[in-house]
């Protein structure tokens, strides 16, 4: 699969942008553990502008995460044409563009960005071909859900209006605005795009991937181009590589050793820290620990204390007593 000139390989599994998850310590680490793309935090078209701090960090990337995206919203073109025209225009930019015409959240989508664009269509129309004439030779894709509502399913409708925009890629979650993340992902409506002849960028699925067996019914059964992962990554990305050795085995990995889960909670602490300073890094990293240790038997105890624990020197004594005692 390809996005305009960068080669994913057959089939790709991407990590989903996740507000407050996929900045660059934990996308680095989802790419050692094999997945083959991640996206940024989405980021305010209007703070990039106004050059906010807050919004100018999450532009930050590796060169060892590529290749990576930067995904950006907002609901008024102009700020969204020149957001757009600044990440093209960094020296060490990212590989591809996302516009997010899918975050449900009420601060987002109730001012008419992210999913909330579904309530005005032409604009999402506008802000995509804006922001495609503005990013000049780097891709631009569109990660959306299915529409509004139940009542308003209509990303099958305006896919290919969206490609005739200029887009080199379409993921879709596959639920509503009002859905948030309840409810199961219809799969079928994202098939339905893939089926139509007209469309000829990649189409990738979202929404209820959790598994390797999730991944391949995606591909073989709705015969989508790639997958993207989302919450079930969360403190869990040694779940790309199982996800990725199924697909070419039908078989699942050993799950992780202890002393693996120990090591990706180290690195991920270490590279939270050295990037978001002491006090941020142990806070931001705290909603993977469950996930990290999941499984683990009589572990409840210190779970909590690795959540409530304030520095890092902290977490480092307490990941060694697991390593040890586990």
């Amino acid at each position: 699969m390809k996005i305009k000139d960068v080669d994913l390989g057959d089939y790709p599994i991407i990590l989903s942008p996740m507000e407050d998850v996929t900045d660059p310590p934990f996308r680095t680490l989802c790419r050692e553990w094999g997945a083959d793309m991640s996206y940024s935090e989405f980021i305010s078209a209007d703070g990039l502008i106004r050059n906010a701090s807050k919004s100018l960090v999450k532009l930050d990337i590796e060169d060892s995460e590529r290749p990576v995206g930067i995904q950006i919203f907002g609901a008024n073109v102009d700020s969204m044409r020149e957001a757009a025209h600044m990440v093209a225009s960094m020296e060490r930019r990212a590989d591809v563009l996302d516009i997010n015409f899918g975050c449900p959240v009420s601060k987002v989508a109730g001012k008419g960005a992210g999913s909330g664009i579904f309530q005005d269509v032409e604009n999402m129309f506008r802000i995509t071909r804006a922001v495609v004439e503005a990013a000049g030779d780097m891709p631009v894709t569109v990660k959306t859900r299915l529409g509004w509502d139940e009542k308003s399913i209509i990303i099958a409708d305006i896919a290919e209006a969206l490609q005739d925009c200029g887009i080199a890629a379409l993921t879709v979650h596959g639920r509503t605005r009002c859905q948030m993340y309840k409810g199961e992902a219809r799969w079928d409506v994202i098939r339905d795009i893939k089926r139509n002849p007209r469309i000829h960028i990649p189409i990738i699925g979202n929404g209820d991937v959790r598994s390797g067996e999730d991944a391949k019914r995606m591909r073989d059964d709705y015969g989508l181009d790639g997958c993207m992962i989302g919450r079930a990554a969360v403190g869990s990305p040694w779940l790309f590589a199982d996800v990725k050795h199924y697909l070419k085995t039908g078989e699942h990995l050993p799950p992780p050793s202890v002393k693996e889960r120990v090591k990706a909670a180290r690195t991920h602490l270490s590279r939270a820290v050295k990037w978001k300073g002491e006090r941020l890094g142990v806070l931001e990293t705290r909603k993977h620990y469950a996930s990290y240790f999941k499984g683990v038997p009589d572990f409840k105890d210190t779970r909590i204390k690795l959540c409530t624990a304030d520095t890092s020197v902290e977490v480092m004594e307490l990941l060694e007593w697991v390593e040890n005692n586990f």
